[in-house]
């Protein structure tokens, strides 16, 4: 039986590309880019040109760049360290009750700070409404932070009508575009955002590299001590191989013009057209028009996560789900509580599905078959 991937959310496998650029770097540029010497320089040379080929993929400036192990340190380094920087102005900071956990950890170690954190609801569909973030505004608020697009159910949140309210406000406004970048063209000018975390290990890059882009104006503090590197914002000896992994995984992308987006809508649509077809009783969590193309949360009447997952598991389909699995019993998708209330069975009986570069249109037919069989097995 031949294994499926459905977990791109999750992660991604590397392109062929990413891993050859990867090993030519390791294999001949091995010099640290903080050296003088000739082995260094060269080093130095090639991080400062991926660094500006990522810049220019998101419209920014190259010194507006920080690379990370990712998108959780991206995210932490957004939040804790604008905090840190900024608590003279207010502590006050406004994000969502649906934000990734790197997002939402970091802002529940603020709380334990001394500092103030609003957490916005989301609709049935998971919209934050732009409304909301006016009435949750002070004259105290720092810093508002929005993720572009979910990872659980893959909704898209108005992030540009959001900057529009915060135009005239002293508040930074940050998005996590972990599942955005590499999906979408992305400007961060247009956007109107002040800070933006990215990761290569969701767009066919390695793992362990990511950047946060931080318009020049934004004040924030390193959350590590050690050498000058990242001006003075995140120590360590950079990835080069890594870096030049991420330049490689989005060169691909913008020399297609980002056509996966299309190419992975069409696997959801025709994964989706199968279970529509096969009568069983399913509903998508979100609008499905509207969601991003890589992703399909999806509730199984009269079946729980846990069954689901280990079922589907065993017919080869590798998926995952919002619901976290601790000591036997099941904690509900935090993701899917704030969009239908604790209660909701949605919470306990939904699995996400998410596209990639590992899928073909086949696999589609083939997954969405087997998915069918175990609902129909479990619900019989």
């Amino acid at each position: 039986m031949e294994p499926i991937y459905l977990d791109h959310a999750a992660t991604t496998p590397m392109h062929p590309n990413v891993i050859k650029a990867m090993q030519e770097v390791m294999g001949e540029v091995y010099g640290n880019p903080s050296s003088i010497h000739q082995f260094g320089r060269r080093a130095r040379a090639i991080l400062d040109e991926n660094r500006r080929y990522l810049a220019q993929s998101i419209g920014a400036d190259e010194k507006e760049l920080y690379f990370t192990s990712g998108g959780t340190e991206a995210d932490n380094l957004a939040l804790i360290g604008v905090a840190l920087a900024n608590q003279h102005k207010g502590k006050h900071i406004i994000t969502t009750a649906i934000e990734h956990h790197a997002n939402i950890h970091a802002a529940e170690h603020l709380e334990s700070l001394g500092f103030e954190v609003t957490y916005l609801p989301v609709n049935e569909a998971g919209y934050v409404q732009p409304s909301d973030v006016v009435r949750q505004l002070r004259p105290d608020t720092i810093l508002v932070s929005v993720m572009m697009i979910n990872n659980e159910v893959g909704t898209i949140q108005p992030i540009e009508e959001i900057a529009k309210v915060l135009k005239d406000h002293q508040a930074y406004f940050h998005t996590d575009a972990v599942q955005a970048y590499g999906l979408i063209k992305l400007d961060v000018k247009q956007l109107g955002v002040d800070l933006m975390s990215v990761s290569a290990h969701k767009l066919n890059g390695p793992k362990g590299v990511g950047f946060l882009y931080a318009q020049q104006d934004v004040k924030f503090n390193a959350l590590q001590h050690g050498g000058n590197q990242e001006r003075l914002k995140r120590p360590g000896t950079e990835s080069l191989p890594g870096i030049v992994g991420m330049r490689v995984a989005i060169e691909q992308i913008e020399a297609n013009n980002y056509q996966t987006y299309d190419k992975y809508k069409l696997y959801r649509d025709l994964f989706y057209k199968e279970l529509q077809q096969s009568g069983i009783d399913f509903s998508v969590n979100g609008k499905f028009e509207e969601l991003a193309p890589t992703i399909l949360n999806i509730s199984f009447a009269n079946t729980n996560v846990e069954q689901m997952l280990m079922s589907l598991d065993l017919e080869g389909v590798a998926v995952s789900s919002g619901s976290a699995c601790t000591a036997g019993s099941i904690e509900a998708s935090h993701v899917l509580t704030a969009m239908y209330g604790s209660d909701h069975p949605k919470t306990k009986n939904s699995i996400r599905f998410s596209f990639g570069f590992a899928n073909d249109e086949a696999q589609m037919i083939e997954a969405a078959k087997r998915v069918i069989n175990v609902v129909k097995r479990l619900t019989k």
